[in-house]
């Protein structure tokens, strides 16, 4: 039987809430860890064929100490993790698993926006602290906004960005699409275009050279000062101290963040003060509904399954 390790189970399986029949059925051996430390994961790796992980990082070196090992299956869709250039010299094959989690991504960020534009923080906190009459005199605590007839505006237009665009659409959302650095495409504005006209920009584009600290004290500027930000994408997509200082300048309107350049942050990243008005923060949460998981591990295992039997299923390398 082929020898196989899942290094780091537990990040995507939470207190063992998953079923994981099928990827077992793919392969019997299969020895799970809930959690790898980067100092054991060489010795797990022994003589492994097949290496399954979430966030485990395969650089040169270490693909040049496991000679044994031709599959690399991530269950995540970034491939950041590994040295796909070294991977492809020696042999290795990776694939990732694609639009296992739209759904879930797409009620996080109307959960954030939501969130903001209704104040749900701030009339929870003011209710529990006996302000009901207060309230109800007509002492608005913060202002509601409706969502219908106010524009977003979406950076990236892949799946998950298609999948916001439709759900804003139920909202009454007008749509505005952003062309990215370096990927011209017909009916996308410029972005610099873009930001004047939005009363809601959210980030769906990858991480490369072209698009890190895409949003920047430049960009911030651009936009109307009751805007809001969504970032569910990748963190290093915005400048996290220009963003500090517009929320507290009040020259943005909010700002919803799920993912940060960082992760887990340090104590000193610029967004952890609890000074800064209007923001939320959830730990890349996005992906992590149940069912979103199960369809992660699903997607793995189909993917183990096809490259065993010689396919190429969602192969990088």
């Amino acid at each position: 039987m082929v020898k196989a390790v899942f290094l780091d189970y537990g990040s995507v399986s939470f207190d063992g809430d998953l079923n994981d029949a099928a990827l077992t059925a793919a392969l019997p051996a299969l020895q799970i860890y809930q959690n790898t430390r980067d100092e054991e994961a060489d010795a797990r790796l022994t003589d492994c064929v097949v290496a399954l992980s979430n966030s485990i990082q395969y650089g040169r070196e270490r693909l040049l100490r496991h000679p044994k090992l031709r599959l690399i299956a991530l269950t995540a869709t970034g491939t950041n993790s590994v040295d796909l250039e070294a991977a492809r010299e020696l042999g290795v094959a990776v694939c990732n698993i694609r639009d296992y989690c739209t759904a879930s991504i797409v009620q996080h960020v109307f959960a954030g926006l939501l969130a903001l534009t209704h104040h749900i923080r701030e009339y929870d906190s003011a209710v529990k602290a006996g302000r009901w009459e207060r309230i109800h005199q007509h002492v608005a605590l913060a202002p509601i906004r409706e969502l219908a007839g106010r524009t977003l505006g979406i950076v990236g237009f892949g799946m998950l960005g298609q999948a916001v665009a439709r759900a804003a659409d139920a909202f009454g959302m007008h749509v505005l699409v952003a062309g990215r650095p370096g990927h011209a495409a017909a009916g996308r504005i410029a972005l610099t275009e873009l930001l004047p006209q939005v009363d809601v920009l959210s980030l769906h584009c990858p991480i490369t050279p072209e698009t890190k600290y895409l949003i920047n004290r430049t960009s911030l500027n651009l936009l109307p000062s009751d805007a809001i930000l969504i970032n569910t994408a990748r963190g290093g997509l915005v400048d996290a101290q220009a963003l500090a200082e517009a929320l507290r300048g009040r020259t943005l309107g909010g700002a919803f963040i799920d993912v940060l350049a960082e992760e887990p942050p340090t104590s000193d990243s610029p967004l952890l003060n609890v000074d800064i008005p209007n923001l939320i923060l959830s730990p890349h949460m996005g992906w992590a509904a149940r069912e979103a998981r199960q369809r992660a591990v699903d997607e793995l295992a189909k993917n183990v399954t096809d490259f065993l039997r010689g396919g190429t299923r969602n192969r990088i390398v």
